[in-house]
């Protein structure tokens, strides 16, 4: 039987604007039974008047269940 990763692979994308919440999320969504392929992070910052603004993001590659 052929099975090509890009028959499986899935996405999941995450965005808080605290760090500890997205880790909340992430932690939540690795507990299913899934296959992790890779995971991208990555962080936004701007200014508003004296506020900053932060963006915290990650991205998951994943096949839905373990084989």
């Amino acid at each position: 039987m052929y099975s090509f990763i890009g028959d499986t692979m899935k996405v999941k994308i995450f965005d808080e604007e605290d760090e500890l919440d997205l880790e909340e999320d992430i932690n939540s969504f690795l507990k299913g039974n899934i296959k992790i392929i890779d995971i991208k992070f990555q962080v936004g910052v701007s200014v508003f008047s004296e506020e900053q603004i932060f963006c915290f993001s990650a991205m998951i590659l994943y096949e839905d269940s373990i084989s």
